[in-house]
């Protein structure tokens, strides 16, 4: 990846992968040049002392809602990105379900030109499978791909392509350049629009339309099929059942190429925070069971489930302040991803941060074809970086959000675990607590 910048900076004392080996790292026209102990600063250098941190290639979030164009009031571009250097990602892939909807190459072009704009991460568009997000008609998948965005990756997240012959033609048609329909998995007859509840227990007490995990776990076994008919790429949106793990790990044990996302929400909280009509754990699909919980956290650790994705959502009051049933579905996730993946997996034990590195950064980068993102912490290899605080606790408030939203789940909540700095190509987005002014600066995304 290129970037004008003759800045030098020194890393110290950084903790690399948290394998308790403790180097220094001078980076230098935002590629690391040296790494070793007791580098010195040269003169005018940034230096950054990582003292106590663990240092993590710069996180990538496959899954981001920046709702730039059309509803810039609840997030922009700009904002999304500095929200993102916050919870230490160098890379965000935007989702197609804006207004107008990305699903041509100018629509793509357009977020792609302004997410240039935004220097505190790199944005790239994911594309619509179908136009208009209606699941009718294939969108330009080709044109996109061949549009200066470079786009790999189409999904009309937010609505299933329930079609199985239009979900085939899309599978067949993105094989000739080795992209990927990530999937919405809800089928809109078992669980239409109005579903807003985990069906079982709760969802009959509550009086809320039950969200079944079949109308989740028949859209993935069908798409399963279609991808080993098609020999193409198949990746399954925010997973959130036990029942779905369970598929994901039959395809892939039998080569299907899929590859699947799990949310920080989905790893943590369950449907009994439904229990005060809080429109905040509205989300879709719902808050499952704590079984399903745990399936998900099973898989992440072992590797079923590829990668952590934000499905950051950011809604303004007037979406969210509603009766449950008719509020919008979302919550926030950019900042607090990792703190909550510091505390359910790895302080619990279940992974390492060499773990978190590829479910956080090295998986997705490769499923979104990001070539400067995701790469191992090694001399010649681009400066994006994230340093983690792995003990250091934070009580999250919405109200010190960069989000534009403030439907946050985490409000109140203690977290261990912390981003303490955020490096895109040599450059701190993140630093001392707070986003770096780099407003005057102009970023150049390569793939």
């Amino acid at each position: 990846m290129s970037h004008n910048d003759n800045g030098t900076l020194l890393v110290t004392g950084a903790d690399v992968l948290g394998g308790g080996c403790r180097t220094d790292l001078l980076v230098e026209d935002g590629v690391i040049r040296q790494m070793g102990e007791g580098l010195s600063a040269p003169e005018g250098a940034q230096v950054v002392d990582a003292a106590g941190a663990v240092l993590l290639p710069g996180f990538v979030d496959p899954h981001t809602h920046l709702r730039e164009p059309g509803r810039e009031d609840t997030e922009t571009i700009a904002s999304g990105a500095r929200a993102a250097a916050v919870g230490g990602y160098t890379a965000v892939m935007a989702m197609a379900n804006t207004t107008p909807v990305t699903d041509s190459a100018v629509a793509a072009e357009w977020v792609y030109d302004k997410g240039q704009q935004a220097p505190h991460v790199d944005v790239f568009p994911v594309g619509a499978v179908t136009k208009g997000l209606k699941g009718e008609e294939l969108a330009e998948l080709g044109l996109m791909h061949r549009s200066r965005a470079g786009v790999r990756m189409f999904s009309d997240d937010g609505k299933c392509v329930h079609d199985p012959l239009l979900m085939r033609r899309a599978l067949e048609y993105v094989t000739d350049f080795g992209g990927v329909v990530a999937q919405h998995a809800q089928d809109p007859r078992l669980a239409p629009h109005t579903a807003c509840c985990h069906e079982g227990p709760y969802s009959g007490r509550l009086g809320l339309p039950g969200w079944p995990a079949v109308a989740e776990e028949s859209i993935i076994a069908r798409d399963i099929m279609l991808a080993k008919a098609t020999g193409s790429r198949l990746h399954v949106c925010h997973v959130s059942t036990a029942g779905s793990v369970e598929l994901i790990r039959w395809g892939k044990s039998t080569g299907v190429d899929v590859t699947a996302e799990a949310t920080p929400h989905h790893l943590a909280l369950t449907v009994a925070e439904l229990e005060g009509y809080d429109s905040v754990y509205k989300v879709n699909p719902p808050l499952r069971a704590m079984e399903d919980v745990e399936a998900l956290r099973a898989g992440l650790a072992d590797g079923t489930i590829d990668v952590v994705g934000t499905d950051h959502a950011p809604h303004g009051l007037h979406d969210k302040q509603h009766d449950f049933e008719i509020a919008a579905f979302g919550m926030l996730g950019l900042e607090t991803a990792l703190s909550v993946v510091s505390t359910h997996l790895v302080s619990t034990g279940r992974m390492s941060w060499a773990d978190v590195a590829q479910a956080m950064s090295v998986r997705p980068a490769r499923l979104a074809g990001l070539e400067g993102h995701g790469r191992p912490i090694e001399v010649g290899e681009p400066a994006n970086l994230t340093l983690v605080a792995p003990a250091a606790t934070v009580t999250v408030d919405r109200d010190e959000s960069e989000s534009r939203s403030r439907n946050n789940p985490w409000h109140g909540r203690e977290l261990t675990g912390r981003v303490v700095a955020t490096i895109l190509r040599g450059r701190p987005t993140f630093l001392h607590g707070a986003v770096t002014d780099l407003a005057s600066e102009s970023t150049v995304n390569a793939r």
